[in-house]
């Protein structure tokens, strides 16, 4: 067994030990929707702390636990807070959440964050529904060696993001008439915020949204067979786009301004599947 594998193995273990609950969905929840919790029915909460070898988030507005429970009808586990590979986390570690709800049953996982706007159409406070991104600027958590238990050793990454649940979000958006923007994400290391030149280079890349977090957690979910979906808040216009100079606390104000849409969005989508 390999020590990934090991590793994964020791948190499901410790999962296992302590619940029964088989979730469908996984929900990862990105800046201004810590307070996810009162749209559904929490059965059960999992510290990250409490489980051995987990990574746990250091970053302000990212609590650290598991939600077990139902969304609607939904059985669902949400990860309150993530982990960044500009924590110091290793690539690996950053994705094993995603692969422990692998373990735990999920199908799908739904991806959320706050990100910079990129393309000039779109305004503070937008959501963006992505449809595609761009990995290429941070390590893949692929490197190394491939374990067969958790997936192919060439996962194709045409379709990283599901089209018949793009399409639901597009549905329920226009029943709830919440506007959303599509387009393509780009995940850089962090921490600190972009150049003006590199949101210039971004754009040229064919970036709508910037940020710090989802598409290596997409390519894990995808290499492990995960359907997947994710909407942005955009939260910011990125460097260079605006006078405005950048500031994490900027960014949750604005997620937590557009927090009830977002949920009620997320909610409405997760209760369809």
């Amino acid at each position: 067994m390999s020590r990934q594998y090991e590793r994964l193995q020791k948190c499901y273990e410790y999962y296992r030990s302590v619940t029964d609950f088989v979730p469908q969905v996984g929900l990862i929840l990105g800046s201004g929707l810590g307070g996810y919790a009162k749209n559904m029915r929490v059965e059960q909460e999992i510290p990250y702390g409490d489980i051995p070898g987990f990574p746990v988030s250091t970053v302000q507005g990212h609590d650290g636990k598991f939600l077990l429970g139902y969304i609607g009808d939904v059985p669902a586990v949400v990860m309150k807070g993530r982990v960044h590979y500009y924590e110091g986390y290793s690539m690996e570690e950053v994705v094993l959440p995603v692969r422990l709800m692998k373990r735990m049953g999920i199908g799908t996982l739904f991806l959320t964050n706050a990100s910079g706007g990129i393309n000039r159409e779109f305004h503070v406070g937008d959501f963006m529904m992505i449809t595609d991104q761009i990995s290429s600027f941070v390590p893949s958590p692929l490197i190394g060696e491939n374990v067969s238990e958790l997936g192919e050793r060439f996962p194709d990454m045409t379709h990283i993001y599901d089209t018949e649940l793009m399409e639901l979000i597009r549905t329920v958006a226009q029943e709830e008439k919440i506007e959303i923007r599509e387009g393509v994400y780009l995940q850089t290391t962090g921490p600190n915020f972009e150049s003006p030149a590199e949101i210039r280079m971004y754009a040229a890349c064919g970036a709508d949204a910037v940020g710090m977090s989802t598409a290596c957690e997409a390519v894990a979910a995808r290499h492990a067979g995960l359907r997947v979906c994710g909407i942005s808040c955009i939260s910011n216009m990125a460097s260079g786009l605006s006078d405005e100079e950048l500031s994490h606390l900027d960014v949750q104000a604005v997620a937590d301004r557009r927090s009830a849409e977002f949920e009620r969005l997320v909610t409405r989508i997760i209760e369809k599947m």
